[in-house]
């Protein structure tokens, strides 16, 4: 049991260093705090601007959100147009290795795969978290800087807005957990990169925005994994515009389901192409 923990320390200590040597990670960084933290600008000053009656009702094709709705809002945008950061991250962190062909020595310095696979867990969930604080600090740092420009309460005091970010930041890991579970399964990094991208960016929204006018599909639709990590967190700047009246699952249902996501993509990987030989 001793030499098992020492292993998978040693496991996790070697994947947070191959993560933190290259330049990969803080470029990430730093296109995800500047992503969300203008996203979260933005939408904060205009929303702000026209819940405050600083932009007259006219100026806007829809009418405003009420106030005390645009915090938690504005918070979430951290994860609502964020996640894809960290569910390449997840992704980046197993098919580096079959590009680079670094695995093979990884898999000689380390002899049992699962120990290996283990150690990535460990790491992503280290590593969604540091990129959940860059995407909490961006969106609620500045979406409520923006908020306060127009006497728009913070609701920075209150425990639920509190109980918002802790939840982000579980959605950050289980995301980059998700990750890790598709490039363990797609081998090929360009082949696993465009689907996380397609997926991510044109078929699930797609079919969310297609739910809310069909009748039933969006009681499936809620159960997709960026649904679900809406779910989680409890708020979604999308839903909140959109004015969606159909109640999601639970808070815990979104994190057992993304959890779910996560844990069937790495079994399928460890059953597929894990344990296959690699060149």
């Amino acid at each position: 049991m001793t030499r098992d923990r020492s292993s998978l320390a040693n496991s996790t200590r070697s994947e947070l260093t191959k993560q933190f040597t290259t330049s990969m990670w803080w470029i990430l960084g730093l296109v995800l705090f500047v992503y969300v933290g203008l996203t979260a600008g933005g939408l904060a000053a205009t929303f702000g601007a026209l819940a405050s009656g600083a932009l007259p009702p006219g100026a806007a094709n829809s009418p405003a959100l009420p106030a005390d709705t645009l915090p938690p809002l504005i918070y979430s945008i951290a994860t609502a147009v964020g996640y894809v950061f960290p569910l390449l991250i997840g992704t980046l962190m197993v098919t580096n290795e079959f590009r680079h062909r670094t695995l093979t020595p990884t898999f000689l310095a380390t002899p049992r795969r699962g120990v290996v696979l283990a150690g990535k867990v460990a790491a992503g969930v280290v590593m969604g978290a540091f990129y959940a604080v860059l995407a909490i600090i961006a969106a609620v740092g500045v979406g409520a800087a923006a908020l306060a420009a127009f006497d728009i309460h913070t609701q920075l005091g209150s425990a639920d807005t509190w109980a918002l970010i802790g939840r982000m930041v579980i959605a950050f890991v289980l995301w980059v957990l998700i990750g890790i579970g598709v490039g363990t399964l797609v081998r090929n990094q360009v082949a696993a990169v465009v689907g996380v991208l397609a997926f991510t960016q044109f078929v699930e929204p797609i079919l969310r925005a297609v739910g809310g006018f069909v009748d039933g599909l969006s009681e499936v639709t809620q159960y997709l994994p960026g649904a679900a990590s809406d779910a989680l967190v409890g708020a979604s700047i999308y839903t909140g515009i959109g004015g969606a009246t159909t109640s999601g699952p639970a808070w815990w249902v979104g994190g057992l389901l993304m959890l779910a996501y996560a844990l069937v993509f790495l079994l399928l990987g460890w059953l597929l192409t894990w344990r296959r030989d690699v060149s």
